[in-house]
């Protein structure tokens, strides 16, 4: 799938994500993914508080990590997410590397429903609020 956006967050393992062996714990992957969402949707002038201004929240409905392999305490790493659907819904593919290596370490995706936040009503197409913001980058293709 082309992405239509793609961004990148360097990040460095802190100890608090490890475990007694100095791997980063399963679950924290998910931590990552979500700051570098959180970055894709700021580029496009969409974050969570404008999204609550547009009258729409987007919870994720499903999410799929594949540990590819590990990381490890203080290892540098870039976490890049790239929007590859936005009609009925968002789908957001993810991609950690190793920062020295450029090496894989995990890939995963998650997945956005709109609701409007008034009605709390599943929208079946994407709102017009998010669509406005991706013009210049579908125009761009």
């Amino acid at each position: 799938m082309k992405a239509l956006l793609t961004v990148a967050v360097d990040m460095e393992v802190p100890f608090f994500d490890v475990d007694s062996m100095g791997i980063t714990w399963h679950g924290n992957y998910l931590k990552y993914f979500e700051v570098a969402r959180c970055k894709l949707l700021e580029k496009i002038d969409y974050g969570y508080r404008q999204m609550m201004v547009s009258g729409y929240m987007w919870p994720i409905v499903d999410t799929q990590v594949k540990y590819v392999k590990p990381t490890l305490f203080e290892q540098k790493i870039r976490v890049e997410a790239s929007l590859v659907e936005w009609e009925n819904r968002l789908k957001i593919q993810y991609q950690i590397f190793d920062s020295a290596s450029g090496e894989r370490t995990t890939k995963g995706y998650s997945i956005q429903a709109a609701v409007e936040m008034q009605t709390k009503e599943l929208c079946f197409e994407t709102p017009l609020a998010f669509r406005e913001r991706l013009t210049p980058y579908l125009e761009a293709q």
